[in-house]
């Protein structure tokens, strides 16, 4: 029997010269490559870096913007505020479902300012009571005022309205307390103060025009002394439950409106809050929907801008004013449908 023995060869790539133009070209790309990787590199981050400029460029004209119309806003609206409702631009506290005048209003917003000190433990033992507090959204200086006499405290109130800060300083000297309570135009994202400074840090509906919230935590936990408390009361929108991932399309348009309104940037939920301060691991933190409270402020506000002395005052702010004014009944709105939430949040700085 004869056998057979086959041999199975390979053949060089020379015997192919499509293949080894191929190869070659490998070749030649592997050296480009090599040479040229980096300058590739350094190309990609240049033009990132240019990305990323003309990115905080562009929030930082927005954010200009922003602030100058907030400026403005409360350099038209304080006078008007002031003449219908005192010294006090913040909501009042009520009794659910309550019916009140107009004193009766001015007195809630005084009960806004204990109940919220209340709420975050602030003692008033003499020798435990803050010293030192800082209002940050300070308006015309009337939670500062009210504050510095009732613990005997240096306040200082920041506000971005020259016409607000003038108005309180000299609200302060007409009731002697100068040498209690002073005030001026700085941004609150980027406070004048030294680090550790307070021993209450105090924010009355001022966190809603806030563009950036996590800068803005950051800076009251910045200024606040160790052991010091820090208040935040503001306007949110209700919290995301566990399966959604956003606002409702119709929850986002009435915000967006408001928004365009009162020049407020986007609008946060109590949950986010909370999680900023434990991020900066502070401590006692607690947070409430007070909105039952405040039910019967904004129809109030409305009434009081359809009186006389409210119509002739409004005509006579600007069209910023007017424009606010028109988007009160979109607030009560908010409210009613759950969206919009007055919360009330605290905690404490570890000594």
């Amino acid at each position: 029997m004869t056998t057979t023995t086959t041999t199975y060869s390979y053949l060089h790539t020379s015997q192919f010269p499509t293949i080894q133009r191929l190869r070659t070209c490998q070749t030649r790309h592997r050296i480009l490559s090599s040479t040229f990787a980096p300058v590739t590199r350094k190309l990609k981050l240049v033009v990132a870096a240019a990305a990323a400029d003309t990115t905080r460029s562009m929030k930082a004209a927005e954010d200009g913007v922003l602030k100058k119309g907030i400026a403005e806003f409360y350099d038209e609206s304080s006078g008007v505020w002031e003449d219908i409702w005192g010294d006090h631009m913040h909501h009042g506290f009520y009794d659910p479902d309550s019916t009140v005048d107009v004193s009766g209003h001015r007195a809630a917003q005084i009960r806004m300012i204990d109940e919220a000190l209340r709420f975050a433990g602030v003692s008033e033992d003499p020798t435990k009571r803050p010293k030192s507090v800082v209002d940050v959204g300070c308006g015309i200086g009337g939670s500062s005022r009210y504050i510095a006499s009732k613990f005997g405290a240096k306040c200082q109130g920041i506000t971005l309205s020259p016409v607000q800060a003038q108005r309180a300083n000299a609200l302060a000297a007409a009731q002697g307390l100068s040498d209690k309570a002073s005030f001026q135009v700085a941004d609150a994202l980027e406070q004048p103060f030294p680090d550790g400074q307070f021993d209450l840090v105090w924010s009355m509906e001022s966190g809603e025009h806030m563009p950036d919230k996590a800068k803005f935590v950051n800076e009251l936990a910045r200024v606040t002394a160790p052991g010091g408390t820090i208040i935040i009361v503001t306007w949110c929108h209700r919290d995301l439950a566990p399966t959604e991932e956003s606002l409702q399309p119709w929850e986002k348009e009435l915000l967006n409106k408001i928004c365009d309104s009162f020049y407020l940037p986007a609008w946060c939920s109590t949950a986010e809050y909370v999680k900023l301060l434990q991020s900066l691991s502070l401590q006692d933190i607690k947070a409430e929907d007070w909105s039952q409270y405040v039910a019967p402020f904004w129809p109030a506000v409305i009434r009081s801008a359809l009186t006389w002395n409210g119509l002739t005052s409004l005509l006579r702010s600007g069209w910023k004013t007017i424009k606010g004014a028109l988007a009160m009944p979109l607030m009560i709105e908010g409210f009613k449908k759950d969206l919009i939430k007055f919360a009330i949040i605290t905690c404490r700085k570890p000594e």
